[in-house]
């Protein structure tokens, strides 16, 4: 009973689930302060706002658009999803994960 447990983790790719959830969770907050501390003032200040690039935005009648706190996002989710998969590639985990047999 508990092989054919382990025969399903493996076969079904729950390994690599588990990885990249446990791995994204562990460097979200790293990677959240080095984009908040360090790559949104830098990017800000190439845009020509010095409070920082997070409170930019453009203002179209009563509306803001937070221009700033949309590339701030993305510049997270690029950082974190390179860290996720260089991570794994270098640890080796991608190969745990048994392959179906045809």
């Amino acid at each position: 009973m508990i092989k054919g447990f382990f025969d399903f983790i493996r076969e079904q790719g729950v390994v690599g689930l588990a990885v990249g959830f446990i791995l994204g969770g562990a460097v979200s907050k790293v990677v959240a302060a080095l984009v908040g501390d360090v790559v949104n003032p830098l990017v800000g200040l190439i845009l020509g706002a010095a409070g920082g690039l997070k409170d930019n935005y453009w203002q179209l009648g009563s509306a803001k658009l937070m221009y700033g706190d949309f590339i701030a996002t993305a510049i997270d989710f690029i950082i974190i999803a390179l860290v996720v998969y260089y991570g794994v590639k270098i640890i080796g985990l991608d190969k745990l994960d048994k392959k179906k047999q045809p």
